[in-house]
């Protein structure tokens, strides 16, 4: 039998932790060198028997599982390992079903089932409690539910469903006022389990109400389960007694006897409960509660041994020093408690605060003088004495963590020593036979110290401290490493600038040396505040930090700190060297400086609908704007209301992205730009508060832009921009506001209801306007953005205020006079009225101060319309209703024959333009039913019958008759229905055609239709292209006449851009090659591509190298113009000629400074290449020389860095050589290493003996299956079965 690794039984054993008792069996002792562990198996020689036995069972290895079924009453389960300390899981989930009946629903609309108010109760539910609940009704319409979850969330849910979806009781139960207190247990816990255990509400009166009710709210099956639960507690509280005993306490320690153990023989004897207060309470007073028989019995038992201790006890006083006392008292009062129960005598101490050395020994006389006797004895069983040693070598004597004292303590358990800080002594507390020795020891250690040891301190200003210990202690850790020491410095809190160095004198003097050196050097650094507003930090730091990082690598030494965003501050601190940091300082400032220069910002107000045409096509126009005049340029979202849009940039810049912005605006609408001059302290009143005024003056007057410059320029110019005429307007408004401000300007307030500002203002303005002509004061009326909503504000001379003021008042006061009045209107009218919920009676109470007006109900057969409200509102509002049914009754109904395939462009998005129809001629239209193409035309007529028709015959159709789905109907008055079918016969599209080359075709259709669908939403029209297989050149142009001249320039403009670019694609796809030698193409390319790239960008040409399978390996391919190819041609051979005269030489470099010459992340060998204008090349690992360096570059350069190489190789050589002979130490020994090293026989593992598969036909486990020995996390393949995959 081959040589396999097995466990003895003893290391066995030891490895499975003691899960068996230890076997016997004798086992070969191991050799010297090799440990005997679970980790380590000794390697067994040619094995015999003995060997065999000496191995493991598999059921001593693998013992097995505790059977499933429970073993009959009475017999013992075996002994196993696998049974020790297992308890069965149970699952923490439950589940439980609560019925509500139907007479108790709080909710009981069956019909909301699953989305009423009582599924958001249960969602709620589930929120708050974390258990699940399913609902389900039942057939007798109660509700169940099923909750399921925790215990406690489940007793939770219970409770809140009782409260919201069951309807709640109440009742009360009194019980006596002293038992309310057992209903609510200790904090409160009996009364939540109770109000939990029953699901109810339990309210108990307070404790300074008289009142002994208990109210109780819930279910009726709750409120019986609480009352009796709670009659319970009181009933059982009846049986219940307390008796108080007093007893001197000096008598206290031979009631509970020693260790408690008489009073616990009495409150089991007695089943009462005692409690005698602890020697630390001052209390007289023993309680009794329990039975009323228990207690009695248990007071005649206190009482007979305090008149017993009473009668034959006696007392002597004894002096013993104050510092023995805690030594006669011992661990806890053990002692005390000791000599009671050997002498049966009380020793009393005095406290630990009195001065008192008396010791009061109280017991039969007889058994006092052992007492005394053991008294002294433990008083003097200990002593106390102190070894002087200076304070800072106190943590040296304890060693790390503990480690010295732990050697004398080991010895000696019981001896105390204690270090007090600050003192140069430590003082030893213990046995008296004990002390001697560790004294000796410790005094040992102190000479040891003090000879071997020594301290210094030195000044450090507390700001350097931090920079001393380095990030995560590594400047400190290393010295103390380096030195051997042990270095303190103080705390922040401490504020000194002491540091302390403990250690071996020469260690000592070494670390102090070079602390003394960072610290000046610290000293010659200099921290410098830069102010750089917030909002540039973002920039500086750049997205992912990388232009920080630019600054960084620049000036290396300088540590640049930026404050906590959250902080708002705008400290940007830079520490380090001196001029290091000025240099930084000025590179920051200029970033800073350049930043503030680009980040001037203008707003140019312009029209919403023009902002589509200043994006452009695909953007392209904003782009070029952007690009030109290197601008950021935001525009609002199209959801917003705003029309600014916001240009940054250098301010010259920003001024001619402006212009651009407003020339696109001035070409595609008649805007005009005015300029006003209106001194600037008039500006602000001229505004407004809150920008009332001129908002007032823009929206009166088209919406015009009105542009004052910037509070306190000083410039008097105020732009106005909008249509001509309404420019116009403002100009004369502001002009002669500003007027009536240099004159005399008054302001006024009045408030009014906002339902009456509509019927002040009047139907387009006709009241207001009435009351500013008369007046000449400007009436502003809030916004719906105003907080207040009824305040109205009157500007304008002091008269013209008054008058305007006054005449308002008059109008405001006849409004707030409601009266009642009624008109009669025709019954059939009625319900245009109050069709669409009342939409036309809700416009004339939004128009006439919220009158009131009332129909009568439907059916009744009455024409009587109640009108209530203001008075003028109300007949302003009855006048307007009269003609309301004039027009009515002047209704006509007109038809307009417009085919259907033109209906949906009549109507517009969303119905837009036929809505705006309804709205300017006050007509109604109506649409035909669209006509079902696929419907089948009208059967024959039947045929006849005895000579009878079956059907009525019908008269035939007129061919010339439009059709039903082509006609619309319009009603209203006759005039105006004229005009709505001119508009209408207006909307209906016409049809031109537009000649384009077939082969642009697809780039006017554009990716996924973009381009195409862009046109159309431009210029409102339908843009039709040809099918492909067509090849017609024909491109429709459907829509308004209005648009199909726009559609058209817009279309040959485009197809213009589209030859522009042909044409260009072609000049740019030029194509020249060049012949360069494959060798210097990685050089051509450059580090990541830099060189390539950049003469792809200078020439903006495309550069191909050949791939690896091309022939030609030489050739350079360059596409682009062919000025600019040639020119990248040029730049690429001068490249070639500079590379063929450099010239490569080989040197000898130990490779074991390859490592340091290169440094971190190449680091070094950049450096050495960018000084010296060379290329490095060194060896791969496992090349032919590794010590080969290649050098590449120009000859003289070459040579310089050689030399430089050279220098680096035997610099860096003596630091090899000087660690090599330390390593040379530290190597392990040579016989360990040799017998590691040694090889070792094929292992078997760890073999067992009568395993199933070698006793019966059972197959060994494989050990590669995954599913026999799955891994942690992986998934396992489960066995394929006949039956199916297992059910669990």
């Amino acid at each position: 039998m081959s040589s396999v690794a097995v466990l003895t039984q003893e290391s066995f054993n030891e490895h499975r932790n003691g899960l068996l008792p230890e076997q016997g069996g004798d086992s070969e002792p191991l050799p010297d060198g090799v440990l005997a562990s679970p980790a380590s198996l000794p390697v067994a020689g040619p094995s015999g028997a003995g060997d065999e036995e000496a191995l493991p069972t598999y059921k001593d290895a693998f013992p097995p599982l505790p059977e499933k079924g429970s073993s009959p009453e009475g017999a013992q389960q075996p002994a196993n390992a696998w049974t020790s300390n297992i308890r069965p899981l149970k699952s923490s989930v439950i589940t439980q079903v609560f019925h509500v009946p139907l007479e108790e629903r709080k909710y009981k609309d069956i019909n909301q089932f699953g989305e009423g108010d009582q599924a958001k109760v249960c969602v709620d539910i589930m929120h708050k409690t974390g258990a699940h609940l399913e609902l389900s009704m039942a057939k007798d319409q109660g509700l169940s539910i099923m909750v399921s979850g925790k215990l406690d969330a489940v007793m939770k849910a219970r409770k809140e469903i009782v409260s919201r979806l069951q309807t709640q009781a109440s009742a009360t139960v009194g019980i006596p006022k002293e038992h309310h207190r057992f209903v609510i247990g200790k904090n409160g816990e009996k009364l939540q389990e109770l109000e939990l255990k029953t699901a109810t509400k339990i309210q108990i009166p307070r404790p300074d109400d008289p009142s002994n009710q208990i109210k109780i709210s819930g279910t009726k099956e709750g409120l019986e389960k609480a009352k009796h639960e709670i009659l319970l507690i009181s009933a059982e509280q009846d049986k219940r007694a307390v008796e108080r005993v007093n007893v001197d306490k000096v008598y206290h320690p031979f009631i509970t006897g020693a260790h408690n153990k008489l009073v616990g023989d009495m409150s089991q004897e007695t089943g009462a409960r005692i409690n005698v207060p602890p020697p630390s309470v001052n209390k007289t007073e023993i309680v009794i509660t329990g039975e009323k028989e228990q207690v009695a019995l248990a007071v005649a038992l206190i009482k007979k041994i305090y008149e017993e201790k009473k009668k034959n006890t006696t007392t002597i006083a004894v002096e013993v020093k104050k510092s023995q006392h805690k030594y006669v008292i011992g661990h806890r009062g053990n002692t005390l408690q000791d000599i009671l129960e050997r002498t049966g005598v009380s020793v009393e101490i005095p406290p630990s605060d009195s001065s008192s050395e008396t010791v009061i020994l109280r017991g039969e006389p007889d058994r006092l003088g052992q007492a005394l006797t053991e008294v002294y004895a433990k008083a003097n069983s200990y002593t106390v004495s102190s070894v002087s040693a200076p304070s800072w070598l106190h943590r040296f004597i304890i060693g790390k963590k503990g480690q010295n004292l732990a050697k004398i303590t080991a010895q000696m358990p019981k001896v105390h020593i204690e270090f007090t800080e600050g003192e140069d002594k430590i003082t030893l507390e213990g046995p008296t036979k004990d002390m001697q020795m560790v004294q000796s020891q410790i005094e040992a250690i102190v000479t040891d110290l003090v000879s071997r040891m020594d301290y210094t301190e030195i000044s450090v200003d507390p700001k350097f401290h931090r920079h001393l210990i380095g990030k995560g202690g590594a400047n400190i850790n290393r010295i103390k490493d380096s030195h051997k020491v042990s270095v303190r410095i103080p705390p922040d809190n401490e504020k000194s600038n002491l540091i302390r160095i403990e250690g071996d004198p020469q260690g000592v003097q070494e670390a102090k040396d070079e602390l003394l050196k960072l610290a000046s050097r610290m000293e010659n650094e200099r921290t410098k505040d830069l102010i750089i507003e917030q909002r540039f930090h973002r920039a500086i730091i750049g997205q992912k930090g990388e232009n920080i990082k630019e600054v960084r690598d620049k000036f290396p030494e300088v540590i640049i700190n930026f404050p906590d965003p959250a902080n708002k501050s705008d400290i940007v601190q830079l520490r380090g060297p001196h001029t290091e940091v000025e240099k930084c300082s000025k590179f920051m400032q200029k970033m800073v400086a350049e930043m503030v220069e680009n980040s001037f910002s203008v707003s140019v107000p312009i029209f919403k609908q023009f902002h589509k045409n200043i994006i452009g096509k695909g953007g392209a126009n904003i782009k070029k704007i952007r690009e030109e005049t290197n601008t950021k340029i935001d525009l609002p979202a199209e959801n917003s209301n705003s029309e600014m849009i916001v240009i940054t940039g250098k301010k010259a810049n920003c001024e001619a992205a402006r212009a651009r912005v407003l020339a696109i605006q001035k070409e595609l609408a008649n805007i005009t730009e005015l300029e006003v001059s209106i001194p600037s302290k008039l500006h602000n009143s001229l505004i407004g508060s809150k920008g009332r005024l001129v908002r007032s003056i823009m929206e009166e007057c088209g919406g015009v832009h009105i542009h004052f410059p910037t509070e306190g320029s000083g410039i008097d110019t105020v732009t106005i921009r909008g249509p001509a005429e309404e420019v116009e307007r403002a100009r004369q408004q502001l002009l002669a506001h500003a007027e009536e401000k240099q004159t005399k300007n008054h302001t006024a307030e009045l408030r009014a209801k906002p339902e009456y500002h509509k019927f002040l203002i009047g139907k387009g303005g006709v009241n207001i306007r009435k009351v500013r002509d008369n007046t000449g004061a400007r009436i502003i009326f809030p916004t719906a953005d105003d907080p207040d909503q009824e305040l109205i504000t009157v500007v304008g001379t002091e008269e013209a205020v008054a008058e305007a003021q006054k005449e308002l008042e008059k109008l405001i006061q006849s409004l707030d006079n409601v009266v009642e009045d009624t008109m009669n209107v025709d019954p059939k009218h009625h319900r245009y009225f109050v069709a669409r919920r009342g939409q036309v009676l809700r416009d004339i109470a939004d128009e006439y101060g919220g009158v009131m007006v009332s129909f009568p109900r439907t059916g009744a057969q009455s024409d009587k319309v109640t009108l209530k409200g203001a008075k003028d509102c109300v007949e302003a509002a009855k006048k307007r209703m009269l003609e309301m049914v004039e027009d009515l009754d002047a209704q006509v109904t007109m038809e307009c024959v417009i085919a259907q395939k033109f209906h949906r462009s009549i109507m517009g998005p969303k119905g837009s333009r036929i809505q705006q129809i309804t709205r300017d001629h006050s007509v109604q239209i109506k649409f035909p039913e669209r006509e079902d193409p696929q419907a089948a035309p009208p059967a024959e007529a039947p045929a006849q019958e005895n000579g009878e028709d079956n059907v009525e015959v019908k008269e035939p159709v007129d061919p010339a008759a439009p059709k039903k789905c082509d006609v619309i109907v319009l009603s209203g008055r006759k005039e105006r229905c004229e005009a709505a079918v001119e508009a209408l016969k207006a909307l209906v599209p016409v049809t031109i055609e537009v000649e384009v080359p077939f082969e642009l075709h697809r780039y006017i259709i554009g990716q996924k239709g973009s381009g195409i669908r862009k046109m159309m939403d431009e210029f409102e029209v339908n843009i039709q292209v040809p099918a492909p297989d067509l090849q017609s050149d024909v491109i429709t142009i459907t829509g308004l006449s209005t648009h199909l001249d726009r559609a058209k320039e817009g279309l040959l403009e485009r197809v213009k851009e589209l030859q522009a670019e042909q044409e260009d694609r072609a000049l740019r796809s030029f194509k020249l090659t060049i012949t360069v030698d494959p060798k210097y193409h990685p050089k051509i390319i450059g580090r990541k591509g830099a060189i390539i790239t950049n003469i792809r960008t200078e020439h903006d040409v495309n550069i191909q190298f050949p791939e690896k399978n091309d022939e030609n390996q030489d050739q350079i391919t360059i596409t682009g113009y062919e000025h600019r190819a040639t020119a990248a041609r040029d730049a690429i051979q001068s490249l070639v000629d500079d590379l063929e005269e450099m010239v490569s030489e080989d040197i000898t470099l130990d490779s074991r400074v390859h490592a340091r010459i290169i440094g971190a992340r190449g680091k070094g060998i950049r450096k050495i290449m960018d000084e010296f204008k060379v290329d490095l090349r060194f060896p791969q690992s496992g090349a032919a020389d590794p010590n080969l360096v290649t050098v590449t570059g120009r000859p003289e350069l070459v040579d310089e860095a050689i030399d430089h190489l050279l220098n680096l190789e035997e610099e860096y050589m003596a630091d090899v050589v000087e660690n090599e002979s330390k390593m040379a130490y530290m190597r392990p020994p040579g016989g360990g290493a040799a017998s590691m090293d040694e090889p070792r026989g094929p292992s078997k593992g760890f073999v067992v003996r009568e395993a199933p598969w070698t006793t019966g036909s059972e197959k060994a486990p494989d050990m590669s299956s995954s599913e026999d020995f799955p891994s942690f996390g992986a998934p396992v393949a489960t066995k394929s079965s006949p039956w199916g995959p297992k059910r669990f």
